[in-house]
């Protein structure tokens, strides 16, 4: 079943700094913040929401249509999702911008800091989304304001169910604009921070906001995660990685998950499950898309 992947595409440049950044940052002193962070690593990945999640989608066996815009730099990401066998042909290419950037932090505890240049991402409420897209499931995922609004009313009209993955994105809309995002979705999923502001700003209660979709869950990183249906939250375990190395993306993986087993017919907590089990494999690798699902996918096949 193609699942629709509405999201950005980004150019990750993630730094390594080998402190903590609570020791560097004097709470007392942030009307004034001046910081410098020494990061003797860098790397450059490929990125972005969207490309994140149709890699890890991908990877398990599923069928990504990726619907984002790359500028004039991204001819090279688009011939690697190609390459991976990723249908490109919702992916749009401005050649006045650069492709979207992000800067990433770490240090030694895991905390992230991140700049973002949104870049061609801006315009990708050009693409739009119509009943012929080839999809029977979807997902918003952090993106332009405009697109994100635009395609969740076009998702809706087409008839397509998706998932309201708010992300990053959420603190550019106020409460109306978030229940407008919620009437349309099926499926919502947030971390335990965004979803402590979305709960703020609808005025609603997690175990309220359920009760206007299929299904919400709370991602809680090495806590596993809540499921919530129709007001009822079970506890989803985390499953232990062999290391952790490096969380950027580990929601995009999880995110994944979610989808491929929504395609199947699963239950929230099945998808949940699979979506613990790819965010350990994500976690212990380098990158947002440097890993391999293959014996997950086999074990998924051979069930």
């Amino acid at each position: 079943m193609p699942a629709l992947i509405c999201g950005s595409l980004a150019f990750d440049n993630i730094m390594t700094f080998e402190g903590r950044f609570a020791d560097q940052i004097m709470p007392e002193q942030l009307h004034i913040l001046n910081v410098s962070f020494l990061v003797p690593s860098l790397r450059r990945d490929f990125g972005g929401c969207a490309g994140n999640i149709a890699y890890a989608l991908q990877q398990l066996g599923g069928q990504p249509l990726p619907m984002a815009m790359v500028g004039s730099d991204g001819a090279d990401y688009l011939a690697r999702m190609q390459a991976q066998g990723i249908d490109t042909r919702h992916v749009g290419q401005v050649q006045d911008t650069h492709t979207a950037q992000c800067m990433i932090m770490t240090d030694r505890d895991n905390n992230q800091i991140a700049a973002f240049h949104p870049g061609a991402m801006s315009l990708a409420h050009q693409n739009v989304i119509t009943a012929e897209c080839g999809a029977r499931i979807a997902i918003i995922s952090p993106d332009g304001r405009d697109a994100m609004l635009q395609h969740a009313a076009q998702l809706a009209q087409a008839g397509i169910p998706f998932v309201f993955d708010p992300g990053q994105g959420l603190p550019m809309f106020n409460g109306q604009e978030l229940l407008q995002f919620i009437d349309q979705a099926s499926w919502v999923t947030v971390n335990d921070y965004e979803g402590k502001m979305l709960c703020d700003r609808t005025g609603l209660s997690l175990e309220a906001l359920s009760q206007k979709v299929r299904g919400l869950v709370v991602t809680l990183g090495a806590e596993g995660c809540e499921v919530w249906e129709q007001g009822v939250r079970t506890l989803v375990p985390a499953v232990t990685p062999a290391a952790v190395v490096d969380p950027t993306g580990c929601g995009d993986a999880w995110r994944a998950a979610l989808l491929y087993g929504l395609e199947q017919g699963w239950s929230l907590a099945q998808c949940a499950e699979l979506g613990n089990q790819v965010g350990a494999v994500k976690v212990a690798h380098r990158g947002p898309q440097n890993y391999t699902l293959e014996q997950l996918r086999d074990s998924l096949l051979a069930a």
